[in-house]
């Protein structure tokens, strides 16, 4: 496995690499989820590109960039093991020698949630993102279904600037009690971690309610947060994924996606599940 931080290296090095690439991109502090992207893209490439940066860009001045989890030596032993053959990790100057005057700007499907929630976030991660596919230039890139509205984006911007590379969407790895996989959940005490699967909780219960018939989004939002408790709700929401557009009322006969943030202490979690509506005919109302 080959450790690279210069751009110019980089670049040489997948020069040598035949047949196609994949790319998984990281912020490194690697959990089982981003070894399951990284076996994915080893199954189905003849090489395959790790990159690890923590992205200054994707973080807001209240936001946790300088505690982030960095766990380089870890990392590497990981990858290692993992049959990687590159791992680029540059530093934010190599990155950005200076401020960017061009950047990514997602509009329609950055708006609502994530977006609003932390603005600049996706204008952060469009940016580095493009950046990073330029570099590799690979067949293949690899991205988890946890952070949905970041996929849908990423996708998005591979269609629109007609970039080559094929982006794929890898399930969540969960915690036996269902809690998503995240570097962040480090920074939970015992009983946060304990609270923490509140959440899928919830969002399980959307799902439920939903697939059953129930229309009225707004009425299972708020059946749904009974079951948050002790977390804190920062939203929960059910959407259309080609749009991220927050939905009132669910359309029969679709795939929908329930998501939704909230906060063990200070921790701030995400997750969502995919919901699928009954036909009308089976619709209720309650």
């Amino acid at each position: 496995m080959e450790f690279v931080t210069q751009l110019g290296e980089l670049r040489d090095r997948r020069a040598a690499l035949p047949g196609a690439v994949g790319l998984v991109p990281t912020m490194g502090a690697l959990h089982q989820g981003h070894a399951a992207l990284v076996e994915q893209a080893r199954r189905e490439c003849a090489h395959v590109v790790v990159t690890i940066f923590v992205n200054p860009l994707q973080f807001g001045p209240s936001e946790d960039f300088t505690r982030y989890p960095r766990r380089m030596e870890e990392d590497r032993e990981l990858l290692e093991g993992l049959g990687v053959d590159i791992v680029f990790a540059p530093e934010a100057t190599e990155m950005f020698p200076q401020p960017p005057d061009i950047i990514v700007e997602p509009a329609a499907l950055g708006r609502y949630f994530e977006g609003d929630r932390r603005p600049g976030h996706f204008r952060g991660v469009a940016t580095v993102v493009l950046k990073l596919l330029n570099a590799v230039q690979p067949e293949h890139a690899y991205f988890g279904q946890k952070d949905a509205q970041q996929l849908a984006i990423i996708q998005r911007l591979a269609f629109d600037l007609n970039i080559a590379t094929k982006i794929h969407a890898c399930a969540t790895v969960r915690e036996a009690d269902g809690l998503a996989l995240s570097s962040r959940n480090v920074y939970l005490s015992e009983t946060e971690r304990h609270a923490a699967p509140n959440l899928v909780a919830a969002l399980r219960e959307v799902v439920t309610r939903l697939g059953e018939g129930e229309s009225d989004v707004t009425r299972v939002l708020a059946g749904a947060r009974q079951r948050l408790a002790p977390l804190r709700e920062d939203y929960l929401g059910v959407v259309d994924p080609a749009k991220f557009e927050p939905l009132r009322t669910a359309p029969p006969g679709t795939t929908l996606v329930a998501i939704g943030a909230a906060f063990a202490g200070a921790t701030r979690l995400i997750d969502n599940l995919t919901v699928q509506t009954p036909a009308e005919r089976e619709m209720v109302k309650r």
